[in-house]
Formats: C-alpha cells, sequence, structure tokens
C-alpha cells in the first residue's frame, strides 16, 4: 500500500509543479468585428497581387527599384540576419539528436609507495615475472555518446519555434521590400515634381522679364511710374530666388535615391514627360480578409504568435523530468601495444539518467511566465497589426478619392488665372489695368500652378502607398 502511494506522488509530481506555477492572465474584452469591405461597393480584384515590375510602368523607376533591391545595405543587413535564424533552427535541430565524439589522452601516475594503492602495485605482478612499471604510464583511446531523449517534445518544439521566428525573419523581409519599393517611388515622384516646379518657374521668369520690359517701355512713355519698374524687377528676382531653392531640393532628392539605392551621388535617370499627364494606377482594394494572405507585416506577427506558442511549451517541458542516455567505449592500458592486442585493455559504459526539478524553481516559473506573456504580447500585437492595416489602406482609399476631386478644380483654376494673366496685361498695356494688378495675378498662377504639382504628386504617391498597404510589392 505504502509503494502504491508513493508511486502515485512520483507520477503526479511535474502535474503539480506546473499547476503551481502558472500565471494567471487577464484578457480584455475587446471589439473584434470585422468589416467586409474597404467601402461600399464589394471589390473582388485587388491590385496586391500584381508583382511590382508590373504596377509601375516606368521603366526608369523599375530600373532604381531593381538596383536598390540588389545593393541597398539596410536591405543586405537584413540577409544576414536571416542567415542568423537559420543557423538558429540547425542548432535546436541539432539538440535532439545525438551527440558523438572521439576521445584519446595520454598519462602518467605515480603512486606513493606506502599506501594501500601503491603498496598493492608493489606487489602485483602484470604477468609472471614482470613487475608494474613505475611509474605507470596511462593510455585511453574510444568514443563516447550522450542523447537526451525528447520525452515531452522541448526539443522538438524549441526547434519548431525557431523555424517559425526564421519564417517571420522572411516575411519581415518582404515587408521591408514593400516599404524600400514605395519610398524610391515616392521620391521619384517627388523628383518629378520638383522637375516640373522648375520648369514653371523658368517660364514666370520669361514672362515675368517680358513684362518687366513692357513697363520700362510705358514709364519711357510716361505711362507709369519708377514704383511699378521696381515691383516688376522684384517679383522677377523673388521666382528667381524661389528656384534656387527648387534646386537644392532636388538635389537632396536625389541623394535620398542614391541613398537608398546604396550608390554615391551622381545625376539620376528620369522621366521628362509632364507630371500632370501622368496617369495613376488603377487599384482595385479588395477585401479586409485579403490582408491577411498580402501583408507581410501581418503574416510576421501571426509567425511570431506561432514561435510565442511553441515557446511556452518549451518552457512548460521544463517543469517536466528529462531522461539522459551516456555510453562509452574504447580501449585504455599503460602499453600502446595493449591496445589493440589484448581484449582485457576493453572498457565501456552504459548509463541513463532521469532528473527532474524539485528545490529552487523560481526561474522555472519566471521563464514559464514571461513565455506566457510573451505570447500574449504578441497576440495583442497580431490583432493590433491587423486593425492598423485596415485603418491605412481606409485613409489611403478616402484619401485619392479627395485629391481626384482637389485635382479637378485645382486645375480649372490654373486654366483661369492663366488667362487672367493674359487678360491682365492686355488691360495694363491699354492702361485699364494697375500694374498691381498684373503683379498679383502673376502671383496667383505662379502659386495655384506650385499647388497643382503638389497635388499631383501627393495622388501619385498616394496610389503607391495604398499599393503598400494593401501588401503589394513583395511578390
Amino acid at each position: 500500500m505504502k509503494n502504491t502511494a508513493k508511486r502515485i506522488l512520483v507520477l503526479s509530481l511535474p502535474a503539480l509543479l506546473l499547476f503551481s506555477c502558472a500565471p494567471v492572465h487577464e484578457l480584455k474584452e475587446e471589439n473584434r468585428t470585422v468589416p467586409e469591405n474597404f467601402q461600399a461597393e464589394t471589390d473582388t480584384l485587388n491590385s496586391a497581387q500584381i508583382a511590382w515590375r508590373e504596377f509601375f510602368q516606368d521603366s526608369n523607376l523599375v530600373a532604381l527599384i531593381d538596383t536598390a533591391l540588389k545593393y541597398n545595405q539596410e536591405f543586405n543587413i537584413n540577409l544576414q540576419e536571416m542567415a542568423r535564424r537559420n543557423n538558429e533552427i540547425l542548432a535546436r535541430k541539432g539538440e535532439y539528436l545525438p551527440f558523438a565524439g572521439v576521445q584519446a589522452g595520454a598519462g602518467v601516475d605515480k603512486t606513493a609507495r606506502y599506501t594501500p594503492l601503491g603498496a598493492n602495485e608493489a606487489t602485483t605482478d602484470i604477468a609472471p615475472g614482470r613487475a608494474m612499471p613505475d611509474p605507470v604510464p596511462d593510455l585511453l583511446f574510444g568514443a563516447t555518446a550522450s542523447w537526451e531523449i525528447d520525452i515531452w517534445h522541448k526539443l522538438h518544439d524549441a526547434k519548431d519555434a525557431a523555424v517559425a521566428e526564421y519564417m517571420a525573419s522572411i516575411e519581415g523581409r518582404h515587408f521591408m521590400q514593400t516599404e524600400l519599393i514605395a519610398e524610391i517611388a515616392s521620391s521619384y515622384y517627388e523628383l518629378l515634381a520638383l522637375d516640373n516646379q522648375l520648369k514653371i518657374l523658368d517660364r514666370n521668369i520669361a514672362l515675368q522679364n517680358n513684362a518687366l520690359e513692357i513697363v520700362k517701355l510705358q514709364k519711357i512713355a510716361s505711362k507709369v511710374n519708377e514704383l511699378a519698374v521696381r515691383r516688376f524687377e522684384a517679383q522677377v528676382l523673388r521666382t528667381k530666388s524661389l528656384r534656387f531653392g527648387v534646386l537644392q531640393q532636388i538635389r537632396e532628392t536625389e541623394n535620398k535615391l542614391h541613398f537608398l539605392l546604396g550608390s554615391y551621388p551622381g545625376p539620376i535617370r528620369r522621366s521628362s514627360e509632364e507630371l500632370l499627364n501622368i496617369k495613376p494606377a488603377e487599384i482595385h482594394y479588395g477585401k479586409p480578409v485579403d490582408l491577411l494572405a498580402n501583408r507581410p507585416d501581418i503574416r510576421e506577427a501571426e509567425r511570431e504568435l506561432e514561435a510565442a506558442e511553441l515557446q511556452v511549451k518549451v518552457a512548460r517541458a521544463q517543469f517536466y523530468p528529462s531522461l539522459d542516455l551516456s555510453a562509452g567505449l574504447g580501449m585504455q592500458a599503460f602499453n600502446a601495444s595493449y591496445l589493440i592486442t589484448g581484449p582485457e585493455s576493453m572498457l565501456y559504459n552504459l548509463a541513463g539518467d532521469l532528473s527532474a526539478p524539485l528545490i529552487n524553481r523560481r526561474a522555472l516559473k519566471a521563464s514559464y511566465a514571461n513565455a506566457s506573456a510573451t505570447q500574449i504580447e504578441m497576440a495583442y500585437r497580431y490583432e493590433m497589426q491587423l486593425l492598423q492595416a485596415y485603418l491605412e489602406v481606409s485613409n489611403q482609399v478616402s484619401k485619392i478619392t479627395n485629391l481626384n476631386e482637389s485635382l479637378k478644380f485645382q486645375s480649372l483654376e490654373v486654366d483661369a488665372l492663366n488667362e487672367s494673366i493674359t487678360i491682365s496685361n492686355d488691360l495694363f498695356k491699354s492702361a485699364r489695368a494697375d500694374y498691381m494688378e498684373v503683379l498679383m495675378t502673376q502671383r496667383d498662377a505662379l502659386e495655384s500652378k506650385f499647388e497643382l504639382i503638389e497635388t499631383k504628386k501627393e495622388q501619385l504617391i498616394a496610389q503607391v502607398v495604398l499599393y503598400q498597404t494593401l501588401g503589394g510589392g513583395w511578390q
């Protein structure tokens, strides 16, 4: 009866250890209602599934992206992180396989004569008429092996966790690629916008110089005074000053692209097409559920959650007994000739070791509690990533819609102000308009053209960002 009670106690000890250390977590109630679509009309297509080479039609932009994916330093640094994660898989896999090694050694042993062992060796013959050598050489050659039996799948779970972390690093690289492509495309369109603004300034400088010459002629004819001439000169100088500011922005944007390309400063090949003539790509939004398959950051969070769950299992298995097997086989003698001729020199051992934690389990409790907390943290991060992804797409969809409408009205505004410049110049020549009206019309027209270019740039960049937020760019 006593033996039975003792056996029951031993078998239930790991479970008692586990339940005594399990932390208690409270999960908050949250609204997990997921909308069915991003807009009123359901869109079954999803542009995120289009490869970036097909999405971007500008050959110069495609060449820049292709170069960046090869030479961007941050992108290549991430490759080394993935290599470390892959090596971690090999390390974890090796832990549940048997360890084997070869052992060889040589030494000499001199035992004191007036000791029990020394006296025994002095009176013992190896063979009739052949005394024990003094000192005694010791030669050893053999093989050893050890193996931890993975009873509770602790080592296998650790390997699977490393695999999940490696897969998360792959998704992280995909996400980095989408960000890199979006940043290059955005900078490229910003560069095109600056080029167009520079052309606008050059045209306005020419226009204002012509107006200045007319004012000078009218001053000679006493139709205007010196004040009008000076005001027109100031307008020309101001526009020329703006030109150098745009040139500086062009240089900084080019250098930003060179940094992303992993290259040193130099000219950036780009399209000479008018920015307003570039048609944005048509994007299909799909459904929110598509984000689970298309967005690398969501899949990365999913893999990290999977790894955290496996780490909890590993931490739990630390409370269970572990079984280790060890064995050795070899030859040991004081003479090298006996190592290959004498079976009496053979030695071997085989042992099994079963152990379980009993006292001072605080480190194991802390490890298990940390693993559990990490798992819950990863679950919240996964939910947060889903929510963030939906809101990003929703914001970009709304932004593109509003930018399209704004672009229409700004185009009409620019057309109206261009006509106003012609009208104001004609009226000024016939002395039916004040020179201040001409100046203000030119200034308003210049500002409206700049704003139109900015809006067009934001429209193109918004298309790129929406493509990224949908999960496109890593295929």
